[in-house]
């Protein structure tokens, strides 16, 4: 009896130390994914103008996906000094134009 309750103990503290162990890689991902966050934040703050960001947010909010695969091209292209000046609203509009697909218009004939 004594046996089986000392396995039990034994099993039980494995296990929390296997879930402590679990929390503690997943709270360092979420910290490093953090981390990655602000640095893109911060990236993005040198290489656009306010308007350009504000119109980012906006852009992210409604696609994000969009929003993001601009951001990474952005920060690449600030990565390998291929950017002289700061990107403004207008710049970012013309970089979106020719990232979104064109859009079909639909005419419908009645007979």
């Amino acid at each position: 009896m004594d046996e089986e309750l000392e396995k039990l103990k034994k099993k039980r503290l494995q296990e929390l130390q296997q879930q402590a162990v679990l929390q503690d890689s997943v709270d360092e991902q979420e910290r490093q994914k953090q981390e990655f966050e602000e640095q893109k934040k911060a990236i993005l703050r040198k290489i656009l103008t306010t308007e350009a960001r504000e119109r980012l947010g906006r852009i992210k909010i409604a696609r994000p996906d969009l929003a993001e695969n601009v951001e990474n091209q952005l920060i690449m292209l600030a990565q390998n000094d291929q950017l002289k000046n700061k990107i403004n609203d207008e710049q970012l509009r013309l970089i979106l134009s020719k990232i979104l697909p064109k859009k079909r218009d639909f005419k419908i004939k009645r007979r």
